[in-house]
Order: structure tokens, then sequence, then C-alpha cells
């Protein structure tokens, strides 16, 4: 019997040490975004884990076990991740774009989007190390453009990019085309920021050219876990002046004769291309991960008149 006994204990330490083997008690001051398969996330630190849960002391102070499979993805938390009164805020997933434009933060490599606007889809794709391509049209296939925009970074918290946007009307209009070359100036990361943008924007149609300057400036602020404010404008300067005289023949009455000819009578015209202002605040409202809805309360200038548009508009990851 003491045998038995003896025996007895020993298995049952061999058992709690095979146990205790397989928890690793972690030893990381780290904050992590805990991102579920369901899109729920939690944000906190690990305590331990093992092959089959996580032990994790949120950011309530609650101390929770999370089974490894139901956790997606695992994002280390930044301080910049906080508001000033310590709430998590978190990245905008779509900081890289605002309603029409763009800034200098790159979409990451790898990562991919579609933006459904009522008109049509704007897909991109991050190709490479601060580079990403994309391809926008209607629901009629017409105008297709394609873009590309290079960024890099030349502060902790300023980036510069350089692109371009290159449309045909394809089979509606394959005599018309287009193109933009920009550059764009950006402050902040990706939870706020602020972009000043300039091109030059060209358009051909069976052999004629006709071009002008453009600006923008932009920017956007994540104000909670579910919602950005961002604000969108475009700015297309005016055609330059261009003066045009007519030549007619006509009839002319001497008053101190009464007596009529026939003269040449010019004209002189002066006209130029009226610019065009675009301006678009709106919110945006992260539904779940990689799911976002936006809203802009937009407002069309051209000759001092104000015309309201709405803007609608999807985001979803590829």
């Amino acid at each position: 019997m003491k045998s038995f006994f003896i025996l007895l204990s020993f298995l049952c330490l061999a058992k709690l040490s095979v146990s205790q083997s397989d928890t690793t008690v972690v030893l990381d001051t780290n904050t992590y975004r805990f991102i579920k398969t369901d899109g729920g996330d939690l944000i906190g630190k690990i305590m331990s884990q093992d092959a089959r849960e996580l032990y994790i002391l949120t950011s309530d102070n609650r101390k929770i076990y999370i089974p490894q499979h139901i956790i997606k993805d695992m994002v280390l938390v930044k301080s910049s991740d906080f508001n000033s009164i310590g709430d998590f805020i978190g990245e905008d997933k779509f900081a890289t774009r605002y309603f029409i434009t763009t800034n200098g933060l790159p979409i990451v490599k790898g990562e991919h989007y579609v933006q459904w606007n009522l008109f049509g889809p704007d897909f991109q794709f991050g190709l490479g190390k601060n580079l990403g391509v994309g391809v926008m049209t209607s629901w009629l296939g017409t105008p297709i453009i394609g873009t590309i925009k290079k960024s890099w970074t030349i502060g902790e918290k300023t980036q510069f990019a350089v692109g371009g946007l290159l449309g045909t009307g394809s089979w509606v209009a394959p005599e018309w085309g287009g193109a933009l070359p920009f550059g764009t100036l950006s402050f902040g990361n990706r939870s706020k920021n602020l972009a000043v943008s300039a091109g030059y924007g060209a358009i051909w149609q069976d052999g004629d050219l006709n071009g002008r300057a453009l600006t923008s400036i932009a920017g956007m602020v994540k104000v909670s876990t579910k919602l950005s404010l961002v604000f969108d404008s475009f700015f297309l300067l005016p055609g330059k002046t261009e003066t045009v005289t007519y030549y007619d023949d006509e009839w002319i009455i001497d008053p101190s004769t009464g007596q009529g000819s026939l003269q040449t009578v010019s004209t002189t015209i002066e006209s130029r291309d009226p610019g065009f202002s675009l301006i678009i605040p709106g919110v945006r409202w992260h539904q779940a991960e990689g799911k976002a809805f936006q809203f802009g309360f937009s407002g069309v200038i051209t000759d001092d008149r104000v015309t309201p548009v709405p803007m609608v508009q999807w985001y979803r990851s590829l």
C-alpha cells in the first residue's frame, strides 16, 4: 500500500509538472490590441499564455482568459493611440484617404481596400514599401482611371508623397483622356493628420489639350474607437484670361451727312474659365475591423453659387 501511494504521488507531481510547463508566464509590459474573429477587440497586457488561451489584464483592470482560436490578430498599442485623458482611440484603418484626396501616409504593404461610391468603386493596393497603386471607375466602366502614389517619411510626424492619376473615357469616349500629377505634404499620424496638396490637371480630346492647376487641404481626426471626423476640399484655380477680337462689316450712317458706308467694326471680348471649389466636411463610422461608412455634407461652389451634394462612401479591406 505504501508503494502504491508513493507511485501515485510521483504521477501527480509529473502531471503537475507537465501542466506547468505548458503555461508561460510572460514578462511583457507592452499593451496590445487583441482583435477577435467576430470583429470585436480588447485592449490589455499579457500576463501568461499557453497553446489554448491567453490570460490578460485589460485596460479597465479586468483579468480574463481569451481562447487562442478566437484571436485574429494582436497589434502593439503605442502611446499615440490614447487620447489626452487616457482613453484608447487607435489608428484609423483608412487614414491615408479622405473623401477624394490622399495624404503622405503610405498604404501598408499587403493591405488593400476598396472605397465604394454611389457612382462606382475605387480599389487601392499596397504593393511595395510605401508604394500604392489603384484603379477607379463608374458602374458603366467609363472613365477608367489608374492611380499611383509613392510616400516618404521626412520626420517623426511629417510625410511627403508624389503620385498621379491617368485616365481614359474607355469604350464610351476613347478619344478622351486626362492626367493629374500631384504632390502632397502631410503632418500627423494615422489617428489625426493634416495634408496640403497641389497638382496640375490636364484633359485632352481630339488633339486639343487643356489644363489647370489645383490645390487641396484636408484632414482627419479619430475622436473615438468608432468615429472619425473628416474634412476634404478641392480647388480648381481659374483659367488664364483670353482676349479675342472679332471683326464684322457693318453699314454705318454718318449723322452729319446722312450718308452711309460699309465699315469694319472690331469687338474685343475677354474670357476666362471660372474657378471651382468642392468643400466636404463629414464623418466616418468604423463599423468593425476593416469596415467603415462615410458620409459627407459637401458643397460645390461655382460662380458664387453653392450647390449641396451628398457624398456617401463605404470602405472595405480586401
